[in-house]
């Protein structure tokens, strides 16, 4: 899918950022394939995360990180940049302030295009998926603190339904829990991260199309 037909398919189908809410409800969510998991009866706490796409000459690709091996909870886990609101803070204000924290990434680069489906985690946060563009690789620098490595992933292959899967591991006196997984490479993008791209390629293309599917539909919505 060329940047061009995608960043116009992305400001079509997402929600605009300027009807973000507090009030918004979870879309998606750690129990979509763990039905039978009993969900925690607690106020979810609101998150933000930034997924910002660069636009590249060979295709666009996802900018993602490796958290830091320090941190106490969901170490060296792939994830976008991204955190709970501060007060009086929205989606964007929030995405856009935490991708600076963790990767110094100069919010004027980012164009906000839409949000994404809200997604409960299991750990009770609702994230708002914050959808930015940028039309050149900007320069980032990791925080150590939060941030092992930052790298990009190419928006074809995170799309590709090929390379959606369905894995598990079993909890110690536990049920199987599932979840989705990318891997890309070396690295293993899986539960929250890869469970928001998953609700990003249904509310892109649906369950069954691929990036060049839609392209080809996108070419010929436009020549009629």
């Amino acid at each position: 899918m060329t940047c061009n037909s995608l960043k116009a398919r992305l400001q079509a189908r997402l929600d605009p950022v300027s009807d973000w809410s507090p009030e918004r409800v979870a879309v998606r969510s750690d129990y979509d394939l763990n039905p039978d998991f009993s969900r925690p009866k607690v106020k979810l706490r609101p998150a933000a995360v930034l997924i910002p796409i660069i636009e590249r000459d060979d295709g666009p690709s996802v900018l993602l990180t490796r958290r830091s091996d320090s941190l106490a909870s969901h170490t060296g886990q792939i994830a976008f940049a991204g955190g709970r609101l501060d007060a009086g803070e929205t989606a964007l204000d929030a995405a856009l302030r935490e991708a600076w924290e963790e990767i110094a990434l100069d919010p004027a680069v980012v164009e906000p295009l839409g949000l994404g489906d809200p997604y409960e985690t299991g750990t009770g946060f609702l994230v708002t998926p914050v959808v930015g563009w940028l039309t050149a690789p900007p320069v980032v620098t990791a925080s150590p603190a939060e941030v092992a490595e930052v790298f990009e992933a190419p928006w074809d292959f995170l799309m590709d339904p090929v390379n959606h899967r369905r894995d598990y591991y079993d909890q110690e006196n536990g049920p199987r829990r599932w979840f989705w997984a990318m891997p890309y490479r070396e690295r293993y993008i899986w539960g929250a991260t890869a469970g928001i791209l998953k609700g990003l390629f249904n509310r892109l293309y649906g369950e069954e199309a691929a990036p060049h599917q839609a392209a080809e539909a996108d070419a010929t919505e436009s020549v009629e």
